[in-house]
């Protein structure tokens, strides 16, 4: 039985996030890039410290990303729907 740590439950639900809005590519998708981007330069700062480079950290980032940006299309929906009562 495979073990599941938490880092790998997230990078599911962030997995099924992305294929949900596939086609309309709005925060989560930027989250996810933001996520990347701020994973490399991260994991680069990890190299030039000498614990090398480490391609979990980069991941780590682009689920925290995804989720930021899941949290910021839901808070944009929630303001159309207050705004039209």
């Amino acid at each position: 039985m495979a073990i599941f740590t938490i880092w790998k439950i997230l990078g599911i639900i962030a997995l099924v996030l992305l294929i949900i809005f596939w086609r309309k590519r709005g925060a989560i998708w930027g989250g996810m890039t933001l996520g990347v981007v701020a994973g490399l330069i991260v994991a680069v700062v990890f190299v030039f410290k000498g614990d090398g480079f480490d391609w979990r950290v980069i991941g780590k980032g682009a689920i925290l990303g995804t989720f930021a940006g899941l949290v910021a299309d839901l808070i944009g929906k929630v303001s159309d729907l207050l705004k039209n009562k």
